[in-house]
């Protein structure tokens, strides 16, 4: 009874947010891609007829598809009998994993229907579901345990704010984490959580994050960007990454002012999300300043040096830290958004700052802050004070981040736990498809 009851709930929540999504698709030319196949599971290109045993592999968007870069390859390695298949949620998400995983299928995750659900497993015919980070959705999760599909999470973390609105649904979500047959959590908090939730195969195996990241400046896509966007070997660059409304403003206003004694300074501006690339672009119109959009740079353009650069790409963020001297990391100044990763930045040795709402990446602020690895500003003028500050201390920039460099390259290892643990899950499934 319960899964049609959400069905009704779900169809409810459809018709109310039927006309905002279609004035995206008509007025801002935004319609949601893989409508067709998220409503009824049809997982397009995809077949799940590999004589092979399969494991379908989700992330929701673009993060956590570049956090299943590694897992998955790994996987491969170690267990090459098996077809893997990649699914997401997210448009960015989409293009990302069909961009990393070129060789693999790759298909739109259903809407949580009991129809789509069960077509999308029908057609996959997984014997492992891989979850990235911990979406679940009730319905998908009973019609996997009914078909036998085991379930995992990896790299789970659960936000206080999740953590609150879960509890309030305690009575229903216990049934729910606790048909999953294996949780690897981040950190002993986020295992905790899971297990006040109903999760009863909970393990604590760190933050695969850290293994993904990359710490070598001079590797051939940071050398190759930086030659395009017109950085001069002695520019100071500082970078506001996955930044969110007003972060934006606030950088360029401190870029203004800081420049006149760094003229050296640089600016780049990547936005988190790319439907506010236009936005990001009248405000510096508006503010008469000289900047260059990314995506309007044919490899002979020139960069005016004292241009600010905006980045309206998808997928280049992790490359342009290999840039920074100084880093500021967006969606935690505002309050809503609970921080963005930091352990890129922290991986290439930059100057790190970020606001203090980091709910998401509650564990690797604490780890920094307490090695005094990185830097947390409360407000906008804070930031301003110690930008100015950094930019003329040299010897702090190159200290923090140095400090920063060691702490990631001490938390890796997590993705070879995670491979340990399904390895010792996959112990219990029907094994005899596996090719010898």
């Amino acid at each position: 009874m319960l899964p049609y009851v959400l069905n009704l709930t779900y169809l409810a929540a459809a018709f109310c947010l039927a006309p905002f999504l279609c004035w995206q698709a008509w007025v801002r030319k935004k319609p949601v891609r893989g409508l067709v196949a998220k409503w009824f599971g049809r997982a397009a290109g995809v077949s799940g007829r590999s004589e092979a045993p399969v494991v379908w592999f989700h992330g929701v968007s673009v993060g956590e598809i570049h956090l299943l870069r590694q897992v998955v390859a790994r996987f491969r390695e170690c267990f090459p009998a098996w077809h893997c298949v990649v699914s997401t949620t997210t448009s960015t998400g989409y293009d990302e994993a069909r961009k990393h995983f070129a060789d693999l299928p790759v298909a739109f995750w259903p809407f949580d229907f009991t129809w789509a659900v069960k077509n999308a497993l029908r057609t996959l015919r997984p014997q492992l579901v891989v979850l990235s980070e911990g979406e679940l959705w009730p319905n998908f999760v009973w019609a996997a345990r009914k078909q036998g599909v085991k379930l995992a999470i990896i790299n789970g973390r659960m936000s206080p704010r999740s953590a609150r609105r879960f509890g309030s649904f305690r009575w229903l979500l216990a049934g729910v984490f606790g048909q999953l047959d294996w949780i690897g959590a981040q950190n002993d908090e986020y295992r905790e959580q899971y297990e006040n939730l109903g999760a009863t195969n909970v393990v604590t195996t760190g933050n695969i994050k850290y293994d993904g990241v990359s710490g070598e400046r001079r590797n051939p896509k940071t050398q190759s960007l930086r030659t395009l966007l017109g950085i001069a070997p002695d520019a100071l660059v500082w970078v506001a990454g996955s930044t969110q409304d007003p972060e934006e403003a606030l950088a360029i206003d401190i870029f203004r002012r800081a420049r006149v004694a760094h003229p050296n300074l640089r600016l780049i501006l990547v936005p988190r999300h790319p439907e506010r690339f236009d936005e990001v672009t009248r405000l510096l119109e508006r503010w008469g300043l000289r900047f260059v959009r990314r995506s309007a740079l044919p490899e002979q353009t020139a960069v005016p040096v004292d241009a600010i650069i905006l980045v309206d790409t998808i997928g280049e963020l992790s490359v342009i830290w290999g840039m920074a001297d100084l880093a500021f990391v967006g969606g935690s100044l505002d309050g809503k958004r609970g921080g963005q990763n930091m352990i890129e930045p922290s991986a290439y040795g930059a100057a790190v700052l970020f606001g203090p709402h980091t709910w998401n990446f509650k564990q690797t602020v604490a780890d920094l802050l307490a090695r005094n690895a990185a830097v947390e500003v409360s407000d906008g003028e804070a930031l301003e004070a110690e930008v100015a500050r950094l930019l003329d201390d040299a010897a702090e920039r190159r200290r923090l981040g140095e400090a920063a460099r060691a702490f990631v390259v001490s938390q890796q290892g997590a993705t070879g736990r995670t491979l340990d643990e399904l390895r010792k899950l996959m112990g219990g499934l029907d094994m005899r498809q596996v090719a010898a």
